[in-house]
């Protein structure tokens, strides 16, 4: 692995992995994000459309209902080069030889319960397309429309429409990774929607010394199960930007 992003592959021993000639073969991933700028015209992600690695037909942009998912932000774009980004010396996603699926299903420019649909329609079309795993950055517990804000008692993995969509896509067999949220420092502090389904390995933020960074989300759940499940690099990962420089993104 290249010394950029040795830190965060080595914390979940994903170095040791791809030593071992484990690099996503195979494997069909789901990203659900916010738009996908730069990924269709950059070079740490051209390998992908080089190998057809990235389903065209399957991806979908929820947003607008259109197909163009290179758009909107660069959210997903650094989110998806952490696990599919490629170049030579320089930076080695976790997973850059998987077969990926990009949906867009977050809108950035608002919060409403609209995009915990979005999810759930993605996690269909994902499922029938045939994802063995669905990466999702996301989290939902307060919006624009205060009417429409949960309270902490619903983060008991059965009442939000995201987190009911995320565990009937775990029970379906597809390992659903799903950030804990950003709100460990704020008023709110634990876990967001879909973090809270039984099923989903709810992921917290460390830096690279293991250490939760203040914003990483904290548990238990509402009906007191131990979440986050795991956790991985959050503080200072390099990550792809859009115009296809190395930079560093922080967030769980």
């Amino acid at each position: 692995a290249s010394s950029q992003t040795q830190a965060q592959l080595q914390l979940i021993g994903l170095d040791d992995m791809q030593d071992a000639g484990y690099k996503g073969q195979t494997i069909h991933i789901g990203i659900f994000d916010s738009g996908f700028e730069g990924v269709n015209t950059t070079g740490p992600f051209q390998h992908l459309f080089v190998d057809g690695s990235v389903d065209l037909v399957a991806s979908k942009d929820f947003v607008r209902n259109s197909a163009n998912v290179f758009q909107y932000d660069d959210h997903g774009t650094q989110v998806f080069s952490v696990i599919a980004a490629f170049q030579e010396g320089s930076f080695t996603g976790g997973a850059y030889e998987a077969n990926y699926q990009l949906y867009v299903t977050e809108d950035a420019s608002s919060e409403y319960r609209i995009e915990e649909y979005n999810w759930l329609f993605a996690a269909e079309r994902a499922d029938s397309a045939g994802v063995d795993v669905i990466n999702s950055s996301l989290g939902y517990y307060d919006f624009d429309d205060a009417t429409m804000n949960y309270p902490k008692s619903a983060m008991n993995g059965n009442t939000t429409v995201v987190t009911r969509a995320a565990q009937l896509a775990a029970d379906r067999g597809i390992i659903v990774v799903c950030s804990a949220g950003n709100e460990g420092a704020n008023a709110w502090q634990i876990i967001t929607a879909p973090a809270d389904a039984q099923d989903v390995l709810a992921i917290a933020n460390v830096n690279s010394s293991g250490i939760r960074a203040g914003s990483s989300s904290i548990g238990p759940s509402a009906d007191e199960r131990i979440k986050p499940d795991v956790a991985a690099m959050g503080v200072n990962t390099t990550v792809i930007k859009p115009d296809g420089s190395i930079g560093t993104a922080s967030g769980t």
